[in-house]
């Protein structure tokens, strides 16, 4: 056994964490991913999708934030303007239904555009 490699192999295990940017778990009740090193939770809100914004585990505004929602379901697709809140984004009759598909496309202020990807199950 190479001894030398150790400490190095220890000093991976111990740093890894500090690589996480956190906001993975889902604080609405939805379904969460991450891009550009922020966190989206999609949640189901009857016949309205909400989307929630973190930026470290941490809420972050939808204030001056837009885009737009595609929901895609058995071959069929529709589209659904995402109108900001001071705590969130919402698509007024989006409908999601398990088996969905959701692409988020987000403009963020001072930002190039980012799509977030989800899939409802």
């Amino acid at each position: 056994m190479n001894f030398k490699a150790l400490p190095l192999a220890l000093s991976l295990c111990i740093a890894q964490p500090l690589f996480a940017h956190g906001g993975a778990e889902p604080k609405h009740g939805g379904i969460v991913a991450t891009a550009h090193d922020l966190a989206f939770e999609l949640v189901v809100a009857g016949d309205d999708a909400h989307l929630y914004l973190q930026d470290h585990g941490k809420a972050m505004p939808a204030t001056g934030v837009s885009g737009k929602l595609t929901v895609l379901k058995g071959g069929a697709s529709s589209e659904h303007v995402l109108s900001a809140s001071a705590a969130r984004l919402e698509a007024r009759g989006a409908k999601l239904a398990k088996g969905a598909k959701v692409v988020a496309v987000l403009t963020l202020p001072g930002q190039q555009a980012v799509t977030v990807r989800f899939s409802l199950k």
